[in-house]
């Protein structure tokens, strides 16, 4: 049996901190969620939120950062080098979202309404990932797989509309077309959106 190096085993108080932290802040304002509950909620003691966050400003910011670290983690991969990756990319977008529906809303109050803190810390994750998607672009355009006048701002904004537009609205969509987006429907959405994308990405003698 092969030893997990201790730095990379998940601790298990750690977890249940963040997970209840997620639950909490999603379910309610920032400023009426007490480290106190989100302890009961993890069934740990407060102190553990200090030993391992410092506050709940950094247990709120460190909650966001592990939910957003698989989708920006991929930009430094071979996953969007082709079109199954893109729909991949899609693919995960929806399914980390599907997990935690209201999160995407939380995103959205924060830095648009600036509701609750960390609105500098999620620009910087954003930002983060706008760099790492220019270098992805710049990549593609050297292999000759994406088209040399295409502007990385643009496809990154073109691919966050494609992404949580749907996500946003989910509640909204389902009842106007009277079905859930359940998983089958998400992986054709999926789907037809790496098409796109990668229809829109292609060099112009490609299309």
């Amino acid at each position: 049996m092969i030893a997990i190096p201790e730095e990379f085993t998940p601790d298990p108080v750690r977890e249940r901190l963040l997970k209840a932290a997620l639950d909490s802040f999603l379910a309610d304002e920032y400023h009426k969620v007490t480290t106190r509950l989100i302890a009961e909620k993890a069934g740990a003691n407060v102190s553990m939120i200090r030993y391992y966050f410092g506050n709940k400003e950094g247990l709120y910011e460190e909650m966001i950062k592990e939910t957003l670290n698989p989708l920006l983690e991929v930009l430094d991969g071979k996953m969007l080098d082709t079109f199954d990756g893109l729909k991949g990319y899609f693919s995960l977008y929806y399914q980390t979202m599907s997990k935690q529906p209201e999160f995407p809303k939380l995103i959205l109050k924060v830095l648009a309404l600036n509701q609750g803190p960390g609105r500098r810390f999620i620009q910087q994750l954003l930002e983060r990932g706008r760099t790492r998607g220019a270098k992805k672009v710049n990549e593609l355009k050297s292999a000759g797989y994406v088209s040399p006048s295409l502007d990385p701002d643009i496809v990154r904004m073109a691919f966050v509309s494609l992404a949580m537009m749907p996500m946003l609205l989910k509640d909204i969509f389902e009842e106007q077309m009277g079905r859930t987006m359940n998983e089958a429907f998400l992986e054709q959405l999926a789907a037809f959106n790496g098409h796109l994308f990668a229809a829109g990405l292609a060099p112009e003698k490609a299309q």
